[in-house]
């Protein structure tokens, strides 16, 4: 059998392309299209990001359809695929499937919606976000989109954005930044560079407000820094280059406009974004919400904390939060448990036979499992979870066709473990001299 995975299943995808079609009410969403339609829009907009995969989007569709037939010419209602078009999904920190934002008077700043997901409560949730946007018109705070329609009717957007730096302020603020930089170098005379200066600027605002200020536009008049435009071999006008700490400064050739900018903004953006988080198995909620969200949940079983102690137990969770770093565009889920903790979740999983640790890669929607056969190392796992990533590895149903009960456990304290405080024997009351000549 083989592993599917949605990135490298096109007969997956052809079955079930998108939940939506162009029959909808509900617009179809790509990175392409994105900024015109919704970022520029004067618009209220509620976006779903979802997984064709996901069992909850799948429940929340007709919901969805719904929602945006009742509200067509008052509120627009899209969809992202966002395990197609993850760097779209990666640029408004969705981790989980579905999830609903709300782009309202300032598009920079989406909202999360957090109600029901029934047809009503989106429709009520959709009035209720497009009465404040109406009275925040009305009293004058419009908070809309900066860099947008207005930017460029007015010939350029403003650079207020753009780090301007020089030979002697370029190492201080680039070389050791945590940040990632992108660096126009540019000549004051330069026709392309003329051409540039609005749509870096635009991209530069709203570059800044999506990454949280982590990626910086920036520009070096190489004509009068001299020493940089030599450092860095910068023939021609404009020059842009990517500086990422510890690596040498790369190229950019993408396109000039600023969404070509930011889209290769937001993709660095989530290259150095956080992994997803490693949690512990202590209820039923946290293994199934985190399956149900995820195209794959990657499950450890860690042995006893009294085989281990804390120190042990964290070199082993050490290894997973690597792989979680490694694989994190992935948007896989990551647990785990303690051996004998969720005794039927391991007997569902074949975990047990290999001793521990272990780890299996579950696909819920499918409710099949690949066992990790090789080392729980960085290298096995590495190796096991590439297997999986191009669709291959072998896999077996999880058994009894769906996930079992999970029991309530205290979560690890992160302390070595305790033996069991055994009850203190009183001999004082046994004649041993008696007992004895009794057993001779």
């Amino acid at each position: 059998l083989l592993f599917v995975l949605g990135t490298v299943s096109c007969t997956l995808f052809l079955a079930v392309n998108g939940l939506y079609s162009a029959s909808d009410d509900v617009i179809e969403l790509t990175p392409t299209n994105f900024n015109k339609e919704v970022i520029q829009s004067e618009s209220l907009w509620l976006v779903e990001f979802y997984a064709p995969w996901c069992g909850h989007c799948q429940r929340l569709t007709p919901e969805w359809k719904k929602a945006a037939t009742a509200l067509k010419g008052v509120v627009k209602v899209g969809a992202v695929d966002a395990d197609k078009h993850q760097s779209l999904g990666g640029q408004y920190g969705v981790r989980g499937f579905p999830t609903i934002k709300i782009f309202g008077a300032n598009k920079n700043k989406a909202e999360d919606y957090q109600g029901g997901r029934t047809s009503d409560a989106i429709v009520d949730a959709a009035l209720s976000a497009l009465r404040s946007l109406v009275k925040d018109r009305l009293s004058g705070r419009s908070g809309g989109y900066s860099s947008g329609k207005q930017s460029r009717e007015s010939g350029g957007g403003d650079k207020k954005d753009v780090i301007e730096l020089t030979d002697d302020s370029f190492d201080k603020n680039v070389i050791n930044s945590d940040d990632v930089w992108m660096v126009e170098f540019y000549a004051p005379w330069c026709g392309h560079c003329k051409n540039l200066e609005p749509e870096w600027a635009a991209a530069a605002t709203e570059v800044k407000e999506q990454t949280k200020g982590k990626v910086k536009l920036a520009a070096v008049d190489a004509t009068v820094n001299q020493m940089l435009a030599s450092r860095y071999g910068i023939r021609g006008f404009p020059t842009i280059k990517i500086f990422q700490k510890g690596e040498d400064p790369v190229d950019y050739d993408g396109g000039r406009t600023r969404s070509d900018i930011i889209a290769r903004a937001l993709d660095l953006f989530s290259d150095n974004a956080p992994p997803p988080e490693l949690l512990e198995i202590i209820n039923e909620d946290i293994l199934k919400s985190t399956c149900d969200a995820h195209q794959l949940c990657i499950i450890s079983v860690l042995p006893h904390i009294l085989d281990t102690g804390a120190s042990g137990r964290n070199s082993y969770l050490d290894v997973m939060l690597k792989m979680a770093e490694k694989y994190k565009k992935k948007m896989w889920g990551w647990l785990w448990t303690e051996a004998g903790a969720q005794s039927d979740l391991e007997s569902s999983l074949g975990i047990g036979g290999f001793g521990y640790p272990a780890m299996a890669a579950v696909n819920a929607r499918k409710m099949k499992f690949a066992l990790l056969k090789g080392s729980f190392s960085e290298q096995g796992i590495n190796e096991f979870l590439r297997e999986l990533s191009v669709g291959r590895g072998s896999t077996a149903p999880v058994g009894g066709g769906a996930f079992p009960k999970i029991h309530l456990v205290e979560p690890w304290d992160g302390k070595d473990g305790e033996l069991p405080v055994e009850d203190d024997i009183d001999l004082s009351d046994v004649d041993l001299d008696d007992w004895d000549k009794d057993e001779l």
